[in-house]
């Protein structure tokens, strides 16, 4: 045994911290964007920063400097105007940032500064030939697209609205949309007609924009119904737009006011696209909140703020470089949709793919990596969990070696995935969880390509975000588990929820646990290297005998059973007190048996502390989730106690709360 084994060996046995998984070397480091900046803010402000948290300390000191040197660096087309950055960088709700700005994001996302040769965007749907498009016929189509919606009527702050797949059709509109001042907003077509007129029903908007039909798991699915019963329940939508996708012919008269893509197009002559400026604030985007316990809130995102902030991420955090091709799995009802596309104003390559993950083969998205050169591949948490426990090797299947980072979010990805990851996926890659959400449209934590990635650890938090953890009381924690927070104002903070005109349910959601500061709804833990560890939402959180228990600390024991193909756990009022309820999804064949159920609660009790251990491991076939493939705690939790789900819409596959209903192991 060598000196430097021995010495990890007694830093373990007093407690020390394990060593990271991966350690960027002096070059990588040194040739990063990252890195660029730093020693640029270092020359320009007189400052010596050496290393990330110093960096990171700077951007929350110098908020007004920090914000004007990423918006020069990550080369945003505009005027920052000659007034404030920010006004109060204290105000929050409320700060105004870059008051006297005028810029459009999609100027930005299609600069021909960018233009590299070859591709902008790559398209592949499972298994069916790829499309790509270079920067010329990108900026061409979205000329055409915004003189159909100009004859449509669209103007500035209308509402434009697609239900597609991840296609290049739905970028195009999106794009078009923003050039003109209107607002963009999405869902996919998976998406229940109910759950879209709650959506979209909400915001109005004149046009749509939708497909026949979208292909999922090899087959074809037919949307035109859904699309019909949205139309005439949206009476604002003047004008349908479809792309035939699936194959079934022109636009239907079935669906009211409806046309197809060629001719909405078909007339004009392809041009510059327009770009109007507006105010730093001008809505960009709507998004939604899951909706599950209600109907969803209308999330209002501004040009200035989510063009900073995505490309801050694109940029300095995911080391993004122009010629890099990037891939996130994603579809248009999720926020990462909205992110991957900002990587065009970073100069990338965007590679778009609709369809299963696991069609033909668990392979399908390692084969698109590899063939297409990805250098940043993104993916959920549960994607990674479903690799591993398939016990599928990548790194001796695929050539993966242009791939620098591999990103996850959607949920806490577990210690153990980021084993599997380095061991299995890649040795040499970034791993970067990442979280924020929805809500702000970006990330308060994520990585840091000249950092080392620890396990169980997102790697930062931020640059620029003040991101901290507060216990009951508003005071700051290190080291402990508590409240994820945001102390200071930031740019891609929302406008606010649309229909909101006093701002009361905004500030109601962000802005009442403690006033002027930020709280997410997630429970958190900083460690003293500067990394955090999530533990789910809190507003999820167990709260067994008082003592605060996070959901992912118990998933990530489940879910390193074999036999347990995913789980969710929740708290049952029992007795005056919450006890904790596992459910169990378990591999095909395999039924609960009471050796198991002592199995899995020995690992949790072994793992984590007694108070882990549920009081009931219940059996059950399906896990329900959101359009996006977060599990829905609180929606079993209201099912468990016989309360209505008010939006069973807003799921995946709302037929799996069935499942938990009056299920006789939880009346005693």
């Amino acid at each position: 045994m060598t000196e430097s084994e021995q010495a990890v060996i007694s830093g373990f046995a007093k407690g020390e911290p394990a060593p990271p998984l991966w350690t960027p070397s002096a070059e990588r480091i040194a040739a990063t964007r990252l890195d660029a900046f730093r020693r640029r803010i270092e020359e320009r402000h007189g400052v010596v920063l050496a290393d990330y948290d110093a960096l990171w300390q700077w951007s929350i000191d110098a908020p007004a400097a920090f914000w004007t040197e990423v918006w020069d660096f990550c080369g945003v087309i505009g005027d920052k105007g000659d007034g404030p950055v920010v006004d109060d960088p204290g105000k929050l709700p409320g700060a105004r940032w870059f008051a006297g700005a005028r810029l459009n994001a999609a100027e930005t996302l299609l600069a021909p500064h960018a233009q590299r040769p070859g591709d902008a965007v790559v398209f592949r749907v499972e298994n069916h030939p790829t499309q790509r498009l270079d920067l010329p016929t990108l900026r061409a189509r979205v000329s055409l697209v915004q003189q159909g919606l100009r004859r449509a009527g669209v103007g500035v702050g209308d509402r434009v609205a697609g239900y597609l797949p991840n296609m290049p059709e739905a970028l195009i509109a999106m794009l078009a949309t923003a050039g003109l001042g209107a607002v963009w907003s999405s869902a996919s077509p998976d998406f229940g007609a109910q759950g879209v007129i709650d959506r979209f029903g909400q915001i109005e908007p004149k046009v749509l924009f939708t497909v026949d039909g979208y292909f999922y798991n090899g087959k074809v699915h037919d949307c035109r119904e859904k699309v019909a019963t949205l139309v005439k329940a949206v009476p604002s939508i003047t004008q349908v737009v479809e792309v035939a996708f699936a194959g079934k012919g022109d636009a239907p008269a079935a669906i009211p006011r409806a046309t197809s893509w060629a001719a909405f197009i078909g007339d004009f002559t392809a041009g510059e696209p327009d770009f109007l400026r507006l105010p730093f604030d001008h809505p960009l985007y709507i998004l939604y909140s899951s909706g599950t316990t209600g109907v969803p809130k209308c999330i209002v995102h501004g040009h200035g703020g989510t063009l900073l902030q995505q490309l801050k991420e694109h940029v300095l955090h995911a080391d993004a470089h122009p010629g890099d091709r990037v891939f996130y799995f994603t579809t248009c009802g999720w926020m990462m949709w909205n992110w991957l596309a900002a990587a065009l104003g970073a100069g990338c390559t965007v590679l778009l793919y609709d369809g299963s993950p696991f069609y033909p083969d668990g392979a399908v998205l390692w084969d698109y990596a590899q063939a297409e050169g990805c250098t940043f591949f993104g993916t959920s948490a549960k994607w990674i969990d479903a690799q591993r426990k398939a016990r599928l090797r990548p790194s001796d299947t695929h050539d993966l070696s242009t791939v620098r980072v591999i990103a996850s979010t959607g949920s806490p990805l577990a210690p153990e995935s980021f084993d599997y990851v380095y061991d299995a996926i890649k040795g040499d890659v970034q791993l970067a969880s990442i979280s924020g959400g929805t809500d702000i449209l970006s990330c308060f934590m994520l990585g840091s390509p000249i950092d080392s990635v620890f396990r169980g650890e997102i790697q930062k938090r931020g640059l620029g975000m003040a991101v901290a953890v507060f216990d009951d009381e508003g005071r700051p924690l290190v080291g402990q588990k508590g409240e994820l927070v945001c102390t200071r104002a930031f740019p891609s903070s929302p406008i606010g929820f649309w229909n909101d005109a006093d701002g009361a349910k905004f500030k109601a959601a962000y802005f009442e646990r403690f006033p002027g500061v930020w709280t997410h709804g997630d429970w958190v833990e900083l460690t003293p290297h500067g990394g955090i560890v999530v533990y789910g939402r809190s507003d999820a959180t167990l709260n067994p005998g008082g003592v605060r228990i996070g959901t992912a600390e118990i998933y990530r024991q489940v879910e390193t059973l074999d036999e347990v193909r995913e789980a969710i756990v929740i708290g049952q009022d029992w007795q005056g007190d919450v006890r904790v309820v596992l459910f169990v999804v378990l591999r095909d064949g395999l039924t609960l048996t009471p050796e198991l159920e002592d199995k899995i609660k020995a690992r949790i009790r072994q793992s984590c502390t007694p108070r882990h251990v549920p009081a009931k491991v219940v059996q059950v076939n399906d896990i329900p989730r959101t359009k996006s493939n977060k599990i829905v705690e609180l929606a079993v939790r209201e099912v468990v106690h016989g309360r209505p789900v008010r939006n069973r819409e807003a799921l995946a596959n709302p037929e799996a709360l069935d499942d938990f209903a009056g299920r006789p192991e939880l009346a005693g």
